[in-house]
């Protein structure tokens, strides 16, 4: 009986110790009136507090042949879309990217054309890189 109580202690020790919340999620909406492949010219506004993730997103839209400017300022006038986007880090040993929302969005209304978002807890993390990617992608794999 002993054995069998330890037996059991242990058993429910390593199931505690090896399972975690390992959670992704990728999804992307585009309005079916917006034609992404129109737009020829990007604005991406930049969070004040970013060090990097408006570059990714510029480089990853230049890559898909768009012509991009950022900044901190309202869009300049010409542009066919500005590009708006909300990263969340957590910490977990290391920092890393939890979720990443980008919008894409008519530069007149504000009316978002297009929104992509990726979500990966620490063990299904992404580098940020890979983060924009996968939701610029998927933005545009959405896109008639």
């Amino acid at each position: 009986m002993k054995r069998l109580l330890k037996l059991a202690a242990l058993l429910g020790l390593v199931t505690v110790l090896t399972t975690g919340c390992a959670v992704n999620r990728a999804t992307a909406n585009v309005d079916p009136s917006a034609n992404l492949s129109s737009l020829k010219t990007m604005y991406v506004k930049r969070v004040a507090e970013d060090d990097n993730t408006y570059n990714l997103i510029a480089d990853k839209l230049r890559s898909k042949g768009v012509t991009v400017s950022t900044g901190t300022e309202a869009a300049p006038s010409g542009v066919d879309a500005v590009v708006t986007y909300i990263d969340k880090w957590m910490w977990d040993m290391t920092m890393y990217m939890l979720e990443l929302t980008i919008n894409i969005r008519d530069p007149k209304t504000d009316f978002p054309l297009a929104t992509g978002n990726s979500f990966h807890t620490s063990l299904t993390r992404l580098s940020p890189t890979e983060m924009v990617n996968e939701v610029v992608d998927n933005i545009y794999k959405g896109a008639k």
